[in-house]
């Protein structure tokens, strides 16, 4: 005879991932902050920009941050090619320093915001380690809340592509206009004056 369905048998717990996920955090937190883009190097993991720049959207992002790299503005991953497959560790490629090179281009093409106002925070996770990307950007994520991930969307966006120019422009190409192949996008953009709505309502959130 089967035993009644108990669904706690089916989940797995480990309450240890919880101290090694705030290690790995605590070992960001402490990276140095660096210019965008750093020197060349070799490696995948995750990121974080930090603003301190004119820009008026972004003024109480950029004082709490002239100090040290206090707020994020944004936090994003590089992952290993091969991860599904477990073929490559990532550490003989340069997807790291790519993906950070990739975001400088796009805030230099964006108007009225300038790449000089960008410090970036990085770490390199290799071999198992590598299994710890996802989490930590996530765990970033949900303790700062930063406003280019979690209010205005789009600055990771890449070009769609033939076919797919069907699309509308992001919110952050509204805020900051000039990447080419967001001109060939022929969807409606968001409204400009909701968007900064949504920035001032982020900023108000801050101390």
């Amino acid at each position: 005879m089967p035993k009644e369905f108990d669904r706690e048998l089916h989940v797995f717990k480990l309450p240890e991932l919880r101290s090694v996920v705030d290690k790995a955090v605590l070992f960001f937190e402490n990276t140095p902050a660096t210019m965008l883009p750093p020197p060349k190097f070799l490696g995948c993991g995750m990121y974080a920009l930090y603003y301190f720049g004119d820009c008026a959207y972004y003024s109480k992002v950029s004082r709490l941050n002239q100090e040290s790299c206090a707020i994020p503005i944004y936090v994003g991953k590089a992952m290993p090619p091969g991860r599904r497959t477990g073929r490559t560790t990532g550490s003989e490629t340069a997807k790291l320093y790519g993906r950070l090179r990739e975001h400088m281009r796009s805030i230099k093409r964006g108007s009225n915001i300038e790449v000089e106002g960008f410090r970036c925070r990085f770490m390199i996770l290799e071999d198992v380690l590598s299994d710890l990307i996802v989490p930590t950007e996530s765990e970033l994520i949900r303790k700062y809340h930063p406003l280019w991930n979690s209010v205005i969307d789009g600055f990771g966006n890449h070009d769609p592509g033939q076919g797919r120019y069907n699309q509308a422009p992001s919110e952050w190409d509204v805020l900051h206009p000039g990447r080419g192949w967001v001109q060939k996008l022929t969807g409606k953009p968001p409204d400009k004056e909701y968007v900064t709505a949504k920035v001032k309502q982020y900023l108000d959130t801050l101390a």
